[in-house]
Formats: structure tokens, C-alpha cells, sequence
């Protein structure tokens, strides 16, 4: 052999380079695998997340109020009752908008001429349920018929004014404006309110903000004022462009 390998200080330094070189590369499989790990930790934790998010938006769609359903009813039972000739169209009203709620909401999105639709029919069925005693105007505005909006996303409110609006003089007024341009929606509703309800929101209002916070991340814009005789909501939010 030559004589350089029978040096012990050769043989040393081969041992310690052997010895690095497996090291590191021992070292080097580690990370990977334990990046690899994480990557996947990371993967399943966010995966759980988005189902969870997907589950809380799911639940934030499918609440109805109980109350509407309760007096609807109600109502459709005295007209039954009398015999009216009401009675078949709110049951046709009723039934579509039940549809609407409870099916429609598995969509991520639907034109935004059939939410207004739903929302006129939940309007009659109030029409015909406070008679004389209610009065609403709602003006609307649509840039294209295309235009599509998260399900049920407009009609809470609407049902929100029902429930905590106050009768003023013997009437219920309500006001209803929607602008839908090539970038923005702007949705505007006033009710007639009573100063004892300042501090209440009404059910599901919070729910209707985490909503838009879940779907918009801080790009909508919502505003909620009580006045003396008034209680008001402004909603803003963009419009996708496909």
C-alpha cells in the first residue's frame, strides 16, 4: 500500500470525513421528514379549519326565525278558516320561500334577481299578515341580470326590520333600497323603531356580520344606526367580476 494510507493522521481525517458526511446527511434526512411532517400537520390543520369555516357559514345560511314561520301560519290559518281567497297564494308564497331557505343555501351563490323575488314574496306574506297596518317601499335597481350573491345573504335583514320594527300612528313603515352597479351592491333598509329598542339588534344580526366577515374578509361594509323613530341598516359590498 502506499505510504501515504498507512499515516495515521490520514486515516484520521478520512474517519472524521466519513463521519461528517454521514452526519450530515443523516442530518439532512431529518429535516426533510420532519418538514415534511409539518407540511402535512400544517396541511390536516388547515383543511380542519376550512371545514369548520365551511360548517359555521353552512349554519350562519340555514337559520330562520321561528317567529316568521309561527305567524305565517298563524295567519294562514284564519284565512283558511274564513275561507279566503288569499289562502293559495301564501301557500304557494310560503312554499317557495321555504325552498329557497332551506335548499338554495347549499349553493355558494344565486342570482340576485331570485333573492329579490324571495324577498318580495316574504313581503307579501307581512302584507298579508299586518293588513292596513304596514307600509313598504322598496325601490330597486339591478345593472345585470346576471349578478350573483351568496344565498340568503339580503333576506335577514329584511326579516330583522319585520320583527323589530315598531308600529308608529298604527303603522309599521319600512323602506328598502337596493343598487346593484358593475362593482358594488349597496343595500339600504329603515325601519320605523321606538327609542325603548335602541339597544336591540335584533336575532341574527351578529350572525349576519360574522357571515360577511367569512365571505368578504373586510371588504363589505356594514353600518347599523338607531335613531329616535328609526332604525337603520347600510350594507356595501363588492361585486365579483367573472
Amino acid at each position: 500500500m502506499p505510504a501515504l494510507t498507512k499515516s495515521s493522521s490520514v486515516i484520521l481525517v478520512c474517519v472524521f470525513l466519513i463521519i461528517v458526511l454521514a452526519s450530515g446527511y443523516k442530518i439532512l434526512s431529518y429535516n426533510y421528514k420532519s418538514t415534511k411532517e409539518k407540511k402535512t400537520l400544517e396541511n390536516k390543520f388547515l383543511q380542519t379549519k376550512l371545514q369548520l369555516k365551511e360548517q359555521e357559514l353552512q349554519f350562519l345560511k340555514m337559520q330562520i326565525h321561528p317567529h316568521f314561520l309561527f305567524n305565517t301560519l298563524n295567519t294562514l290559518y284564519g284565512f283558511a278558516l274564513k275561507k279566503s281567497e288569499e289562502a293559495p297564494e301564501m301557500i304557494l308564497k310560503l312554499s317557495n320561500l321555504l325552498d329557497y331557505i332551506l335548499y338554495q343555501v347549499d349553493k355558494p351563490s344565486v342570482l340576485l334577481k331570485n333573492e329579490i323575488q324571495h324577498i318580495e314574496d316574504y313581503i307579501s306574506l307581512e302584507k298579508m299578515r299586518f293588513q292596513e297596518s304596514l307600509q313598504v317601499n322598496f325601490t330597486k335597481s339591478l345593472f345585470d341580470e346576471t349578478i350573483q350573491v351568496p344565498p340568503m345573504l339580503l333576506l335577514p335583514f329584511v326579516e330583522n326590520a319585520f320583527k323589530h320594527g315598531t308600529q308608529i300612528n298604527g303603522v309599521l313603515n319600512i323602506h328598502i333600497y337596493l343598487k346593484a352597479s358593475k362593482d358594488l351592491l349597496t343595500f339600504h333598509i329603515e325601519n320605523t323603531s321606538k327609542k325603548a329598542t335602541f339597544n336591540r339588534k335584533g336575532i341574527g344580526l351578529e350572525n349576519i356580520q360574522k357571515r360577511l366577515e367569512m365571505l368578504y374578509n373586510n371588504k363589505s361594509k356594514l353600518s347599523i344606526e338607531s335613531k329616535e323613530s328609526q332604525f337603520i341598516v347600510d350594507l356595501k359590498i363588492p361585486l365579483k367580476n367573472d
